[in-house]
């Protein structure tokens, strides 16, 4: 005599979704889920680690490696950290609304285990399942992932609470039944065939920058004549390329304006900082202190060269707007090396300038003139801004005369 056997129970994590074409859906998980169902890329790096894994764990590390490229020791890999804290802080609403994160894209290597019947008629939203031990690798955003991993493992190191995690859904879409080809070229198509962001425009979108604050904030307080009317700079800041267009009506760039926020803060080495270098405060001064400070500054000192600026003159340029604010650190009260400066006395060292841009003022000290006798301002900030600090600071030496046309 035999004994009947129970009904086939349906195994698996299940996964509310949409399709978006037939081997694709889209929808959101929990964090828990999430964690579960994508190993940690960096774990699944680790040798030692994977010698005592489980078969299925091993295949997974497997098949992650046909399609993704490493973590350990490269720039993918230290951005985890960094993007965990940003996360976090979205998460506690240090970011307020403005923060969003993209949905993971994930690739099952196996078959779903179960597609059940529209849960609603007519809307296309189905419930699957994923069997336990099949590969589930993230073709794009893996950062993302393992960032979510470093927050999951440690919550309390980011101001966070497993209970508050265990809340968080995470938008995925999950295709399934391709190969490892096809999976390689979704890792490609998502990696290069987009078209990236000008650093312009993208930094003109930054809202927490503070160095672009300050820009904003002095452009929106500068006001300059135009057809007898007093008008914010604001309204001639090109905003959208790094380059002032030759029969635009803008005077200044924001990346130019920004990086003489940059090197007025800092000085010299305001030159060399990324981004968020840029926005650490200097030894002893606060935020709100220098963002007054700064402001006040910059809209003084672009107020009393609103001729040359309005002229579209040398002084527009990213190397000389550097050079000014290293000129303008003097000024602010924190400068730590060389001569301190009254706010006259700087005024004062720009007035005698001529902002012309002439190859006898500038060849040699912002731009460069070739053998047409056409002069280029194309060197950068960090090429050249040292010059132009020392030529603003020092009337006689070689540099300092000849600006001044001497």
């Amino acid at each position: 005599m035999s004994i009947s056997m129970p009904a086939p129970q349906v195994d698996g994590i299940r996964l509310t979704v949409m399709p978006f074409r037939t081997d694709a859906v889209i929808g959101t998980m929990g964090l828990p889920t999430l964690i579960q169902l994508v190993p940690s890329p960096r774990n699944q790096e680790n040798k030692r680690a994977l010698q005592y894994a489980s078969g299925p764990q091993r295949r997974h590390a497997e098949v992650r490696g046909l399609v993704q490229r490493t973590i350990q020791k490269s720039s993918k890999g230290k951005n985890i950290t960094p993007y965990a804290e940003y996360i976090a802080k979205g998460l506690t609403s240090r970011h307020g609304a403005g923060w969003s994160t993209p949905p993971v894209t994930l690739w099952l290597a196996d078959e779903l285990g179960w597609i059940s019947d529209e849960l609603v008629p007519g809307t296309a939203i189905r419930n699957i399942a994923v069997t336990p031990g099949s590969a589930v690798i993230a073709v794009d955003v893996e950062t993302q992932v393992s960032a979510w991993h470093e927050l999951y493992d440690d919550p309390t190191s980011f101001g966070l609470t497993h209970e508050a995690l265990t809340a968080v859904r995470v938008p995925f879409e999950l295709y399934w039944g391709l190969g490892v080809d096809d999976a390689r070229q979704i890792f490609y198509d998502r990696n290069v065939e987009g078209v990236s962001v000008a650093k312009n425009l993208a930094m003109s979108m930054d809202q927490r920058d503070l160095c672009t604050q300050i820009a904003r904030q002095v452009a929106d307080a500068v006001k300059l004549e135009h057809n007898g009317e007093l008008v914010a700079l604001t309204k001639f800041l090109e905003t959208r390329s790094r380059q002032l267009k030759k029969t635009g009506s803008e005077l200044v760039t924001l990346s130019a304006l920004r990086e003489m926020a940059v090197t007025t803060l800092h000085g010299r080495r305001g030159l060399g900082l990324s981004p968020a270098q840029a926005n650490a405060m200097p030894a002893g001064v606060s935020v709100e202190h220098a963002t007054r400070r700064l402001t006040v500054l910059l809209s003084a000192l672009i107020s009393r060269l609103a001729v040359p600026f309005a002229t579209r003159s040398a002084v527009s340029a990213p190397a000389v707007m550097a050079g000014i604010g290293i000129a303008a650190h003097q000024a602010t009260g924190w400068a730590v090396e060389g001569r301190m400066l009254s706010e006259d006395e700087l005024f004062s060292l720009l007035a005698s300038v001529r902002w012309e841009r002439e190859a006898r003022y500038w060849h040699g000290v912002a731009a460069s003139m070739n053998a047409n006798g056409v002069l280029n301002f194309g060197g950068g900030a960090k090429d050249s801004g040292g010059r132009v600090a020392n030529a603003l600071l020092e009337p006689d030496s070689e540099y300092g005369r000849r600006i001044r046309g001497h």
